[in-house]
């Protein structure tokens, strides 16, 4: 059983040298078997006596040969990186030496970071395959560089060691970095704590970084050169901030440029400048002023408690356009200048670099009527105009245009006089009239009631529209409040004065009704008058009452001029029949009835019978 056990062991140790040094050992060991050097009796062994069971091992000399073995022999266990030495080095391959039955041999190829490579250098490999057909143990030095690496890196990330890496190319979003032979993503927002436009110029080149991010389930790496650098500007920053006092005047470069303002980096803190501090002229967009990467001199202004928010100001290292105004500008100068801004209320005009004046609404044309600035100016006309009020200490200019026209009120008594008729164009309404412009400048309202003679107009829309021409008179004029009252019915003659006769009181007219109401019924005569007839006054001879298109003669029993009100009847007429025949009838009654002697005896006999019960 001892001599089985033993036949295994000897077995096992045989796997670790060549079938050539364990033949020459078997030689040596039949002359000498019982050297008490472990080195000599693996050299002598004789592997095939003893496997025949002709030769029998001492255990005393066999446990001193596993010694030896356990020693001198690499355990090449799969995954494990081992340090070799480069022995020889061929057109292909390098020859190492890792202490094992046999050297191996990994191709240049995989060498080619280090072109420089030397018989006698260490370098780090691992065991592919221990013994290949032809006995040779292949070996790797690529794969264990990237176990290294991996170890490397997952150390650099635990400990936050700065490691160095080679920009080998661009990527969607950023850059790929090799670390220790690993290819690691750097994202374009953690290559510096500023925009980067040009990617390329960072390629080839070798620069620090820091491990920021391992996904060990996809093996994926991040790197960041911003978190170095941001390091460093923190204390820069803390140092300037505790420096930092309004009306200070520092140096920055231009970060960032919005659609507000610039953020100007001050060395590790940035600041604002906002678009009304870049310059005293009013800019559309900062690009008109500054430019990325632009050094420039900027004052603060202000800052928060904390100092995180930094307002800076690059208009005032220079002197108030307002201040260098000429003296001689006073109020009736005309000047010139370009509209810079329009508001509802009126534009902004710039006559000097930073220096503005308004022009209200008001004073852009003679008319009461206002309408909007557009209409008169747009962004960047050359307007002239003339100083209305200047205030120099509060910086403020108002302006007006319509004075260098002549005020069309001037002479307006002799162009519109009370009388005369003109023809004008409605600009707006009110809900008690119209207003009419009769030229540019000059207004005039008409009332309601002076629309027409013979419609009741609720709304002036109701009878016309904005932009409509109009015949007008002129009724009264107010020179001193620039008033003017028209009318429009008065360039017509008054119909109601030829009503007055034809649809007098009493005159009868044969009309049809038109509409039936609660209170009575309505007849249009024709487009200006109406005859209203009241419910009672609907009654025919019959006692029904007249229906909507039936035709009947009506009588007026009321007209009122004033008011435009006419007030008919179709019953009055068969009344006044009625009683005309009543009357006659009476009266020819009267006369053939007189009473007579022999009438009165027999009436008194009549009554006489009846007291006495005679019929």
């Amino acid at each position: 059983m001892a001599e089985e056990t033993t036949k295994q062991e000897l077995e096992a140790a045989k796997d670790g040298v060549t079938d050539t040094q364990v033949q020459e050992r078997v030689e040596k060991v039949t002359t000498s078997p019982q050297q008490e050097n472990p080195q000599d009796f693996l050299d002598n062994f004789d592997w095939e006596r003893y496997s025949e069971g002709i030769e029998k091992v001492d255990e005393e000399q066999l446990k001193k040969f596993e010694k030896l073995v356990a020693e001198n022999f690499v355990d090449t266990i799969d995954n494990d990186v081992i340090e070799g030495t480069v022995i020889k080095i061929t057109d292909r391959d390098a020859i190492i030496d890792i202490n094992a039955k046999s050297e191996g041999a990994i191709s240049l190829n995989e060498f080619r970071y280090n072109p420089h490579l030397k018989e006698g250098d260490k370098v780090e490999v691992l065991v592919d395959v221990r013994e290949d057909a032809t006995g040779q143990l292949v070996l790797s030095h690529r794969k264990a560089r990237l176990i290294k690496a991996w170890e490397r890196v997952n150390a650099a990330h635990d400990t936050g060691e700065i490691v160095n890496g080679y920009v080998k190319c661009r990527t969607k979003g950023g850059m790929i970095v090799d670390v220790f032979g690993i290819e690691a993503f750097l994202p374009g927002s953690q290559i510096d704590v500023k925009p980067i436009r040009d990617y390329d110029q960072y390629v080839d080149k070798t620069m620090e970084f820091k491990v920021v991010k391992i996904n060990h389930e996809f093996k994926n790496v991040v790197v960041s050169h911003k978190a170095l650098i941001e390091a460093d500007i923190e204390e820069q920053k803390k140092e300037i901030i505790s420096r930092l006092e309004k009306g200070q005047v520092l140096e920055g470069v231009v970060k960032n440029i919005t659609s507000y303002g610039v953020f100007v980096d001050l060395g590790g803190v940035d600041g604002l400048i906002h678009i009304t501090d870049l310059s005293w002229s009013r800019i559309n967009h900062p690009q008109e002023v500054v430019e990325l990467d632009q050094t420039l001199n900027v004052v603060i202004l202000d800052f928060d408690e904390d100092k995180s928010r930094i307002q800076l100001g690059l208009k005032q290292l220079e002197a108030h356009p307002w201040d260098a105004l000429s003296e001689k500008i006073k109020p009736g100068d005309k000047v010139k200048g370009k509209v810079v801004v329009i508001a509802d209320y009126g534009a902004f005009v710039e006559i000097e670099e930073g220096v503005e004046g308004l022009v209200h609404v008001s004073e852009m044309s003679w008319s009461t009527h206002l309408r909007s600035a557009n209409d008169f100016v747009k962004v960047g006309d050359e307007i002239e105009a003339e100083v209305l009020t200047i205030d120099r200490e509060d910086r403020k200019m108002s302006l007006g245009m319509k004075q260098l026209s002549q005020d069309p009120w001037t002479d307006i008594t002799s162009k519109y006089p009370v009388g005369s008729r003109h023809t004008g164009t409605v600009r707006n309404f009110t809900n008690f009239g119209v207003f009419v412009e009769l030229e540019e400048g000059v207004d005039g309202l008409i009332y309601i009631s002076d629309l027409s003679w013979t419609k009741k107009i609720k709304h002036p829309s109701e009878f016309c529209s904005v932009g409509d021409k109009l015949d007008v008179v002129v009724l009264e004029l107010d020179v001193d409040g620039r008033k003017l009252s028209l009318g429009h019915k008065q360039t017509k003659d008054n119909p109601w004065d030829k009503y007055a006769t034809e649809f007098a009181v009493g005159t009868t007219h044969e009309l049809t009704i038109d509409e039936v109401l609660d209170k009575g019924a309505v007849v249009n005569v024709n487009d200006d008058i109406s005859v209203f007839i009241p419910s009672r006054h609907l009654e025919k001879e019959d006692g029904s009452r007249l229906k909507k298109g039936e035709t009947a003669d009506i009588q007026i029993i009321e007209f009122n001029k004033e008011f435009k009100r006419v007030v008919g009847s179709h019953m009055v007429i068969h009344k006044e029949e009625e009683a005309k025949i009543v009357k006659q009838a009476a009266a020819k009654s009267q006369e053939e009835n007189k009473p007579t002697l022999g009438d009165a005896n027999a009436k008194l006999q009549a009554l006489k019978d009846r007291m006495e019960g005679k019929s």
